[in-house]
């Protein structure tokens, strides 16, 4: 089995819901800090393009777009409100298509958190690592 390289990327989320399920507490921290999106997606659910993409993302580069790694602005509204230079977003190669096609990475640098969207930002899902 392949651990992806970006485990450590579990963070706030998993201690929120880890705290829930084995009783424990949740302080006003935890809950305020676990991210929260339209859906969720298991890293093992992405296409393997999506991989490739985390891992040049985890590498630094080199990316295929000159778009990749810009400032991704948040214009829909759908992702947690962050200031202005949070998220970023990276291109996820859709084979067959001649343009950067609708799929994204999208993440988040506090909380560590990578977003996958595949219809170019109408719906986003936050990736578990841990599934």
């Amino acid at each position: 089995m392949r651990i992806p390289p970006r485990a450590a990327r579990i963070g706030a989320a998993a201690a929120l819901v880890s705290a829930l399920l084995t009783g424990g507490t949740v302080s006003a921290t935890t809950a305020a800090a676990a991210p929260t999106a339209v859906g969720r997606i298991c890293y093992s659910a992405l296409p393997s393009q999506a991989h490739d993409t985390l891992d040049l993302i985890e590498q630094g580069g080199p990316f295929p777009y000159e778009q990749d790694g810009t400032v991704f602005q948040n214009r829909e509204g759908i992702l947690p409100a962050q200031p202005t230079g949070y998220y970023h977003e990276y291109t996820v190669i859709t084979p067959g298509s001649s343009t950067r096609g609708a799929r994204r990475i999208v993440t988040g640098e506090e909380y560590r958190e990578d977003y996958y969207t595949a219809d170019h930002y109408a719906s986003f899902a936050l990736v578990n690592y841990g599934c």
